[in-house]
């Protein structure tokens, strides 16, 4: 069992902070604690009331993380209120529990063996110096060959060039490789393939040192061999670790939206829509944004040009009403850039260029 107190969000840690403060005397209450820490990877420090100032360690204030047992609640009653701090306990049917995590402060009451697995998931965030998640972002076509990668992996390009900590995921595995349009095909590193078993939490840092990184980002790719699935759960992992990180995750997403698509949906903040301005590209988009947005809120319409007669960008997300995120002109060249291994985005001056530096720049205010 697992409730919320207070409508305080998390924590956001500036830096790598320390492991997680235990107040309890209640031995097999600690050894549960201790194991769920040792099983995150945090190390604790651990008292049996409020620790003194100047004892050493991150102390009450500083700890990212306070676990309270249910013994040691009257003994804490007193200290600064502060955000972060977990009431734990065995005990299902305890009646006065509520009234004596509102007397703490706490943010959550959290009740054992139910609330293990949430535990252990906020433990682990601890132990890696989870900040703020990343700015996801979502890129689908709204037909065949309207460039959504092209636009996808532009806007990684576009981002990472700006200092942030970008990753690039493929969620198409139909689409060819994201990896071979960056020229990254032959670059070391993790493929999807390699994480198709994975379940429950994958460490970000882990993820992030494990995939190619080329042009400051990194970017998970498909390999060339015969395996196109992704189950759910795995999308669900490695998506969840790439938002641990911070900075910005961008996704290329299929047009045909299965279980695995439907995961990566879930978890972005925002998508666009790449929409050739033509009478037939609109009416296909008109379907896969009907599919999109019954996952996703936040969708917009990218227009790409040229433009046909009478369908400006505006007509465009008027017919798919959808709100507009911006005209994409045609960039000249781009298949030769390509071909010389200059990926989507890296021509400064360059309509893709300019479009996503335009996009980050409103994002990412909105996002902050």
């Amino acid at each position: 069992m697992t409730g919320s107190t207070t409508d305080r969000g998390p924590r956001v840690a500036t830096e790598r902070p320390g492991g997680p403060l235990i107040v309890t005397e209640d031995e097999d209450l600690l050894d549960d604690l201790l194991r769920l820490c040792a099983a995150a990877g945090a190390e604790p420090e651990v008292h049996y009331g409020v620790p003194e100032r100047g004892g050493g360690g991150a102390g009450w204030e500083g700890a990212p993380l306070i676990l309270v047992g249910d013994d040691a609640a009257a003994r804490v009653r007193g200290a600064a209120r502060r955000s972060g701090v977990l009431l734990v306990g065995r005990d299902q049917d305890d009646p006065d529990v509520w009234r004596r995590a509102v007397e703490i402060g706490a943010d959550h009451v959290l009740r054992l063996p139910d609330a293990e697995s949430w535990l252990v998931d906020r433990l682990a965030d601890v132990a890696e110096g989870t900040g703020r998640p990343a700015l996801t972002v979502g890129v689908v076509g709204g037909r065949g060959g309207a460039g959504a990668s092209t636009l996808a992996c532009a806007l990684a390009v576009g981002a990472a060039g700006t200092g942030r900590r970008t990753m690039l995921v493929d969620g198409d595995p139909l689409g060819g490789g994201l990896d071979v349009l960056l020229g990254a095909e032959r670059v070391k590193g993790l493929r999807w393939p390699d994480f198709a078993e994975s379940r429950g939490r994958v460490a970000g840092g882990a993820l992030e040192e494990a995939l190619p990184e080329l042009h400051r980002l990194r970017v998970l790719s498909w390999d060339r061999g015969d395996s196109v699935v992704v189950p759910p759960e795995a999308m669900r992992s490695v998506l969840a670790a790439a938002r641990r990180r911070g900075g910005v995750v961008v996704v290329d997403l299929p047009r045909r939206i299965d279980e695995a698509g439907a995961e990566a949906l879930a978890q972005l903040d925002l998508g666009l829509l790449v929409v050739p301005a033509e009478l037939r590209a609109v009416a296909a988009a008109r379907r896969v944004a009907s599919v999109v947005g019954m996952v996703l809120r936040d969708l917009r319409v990218v227009v790409r040009g040229p433009l046909a007669a009478g369908l400006d960008e505006e007509t465009v997300a008027d017919l798919l009403g959808l709100p507009l995120a911006g005209e994409l002109p045609e960039e000249p060249g781009l298949s030769e850039a390509l071909g010389e291994g200059r990926p989507p985005g890296f021509e400064r001056r360059g309509p893709l260029a300019r479009f996503c530096a335009a996009f980050w720049e409103q994002a990412l205010e909105v996002a902050a």
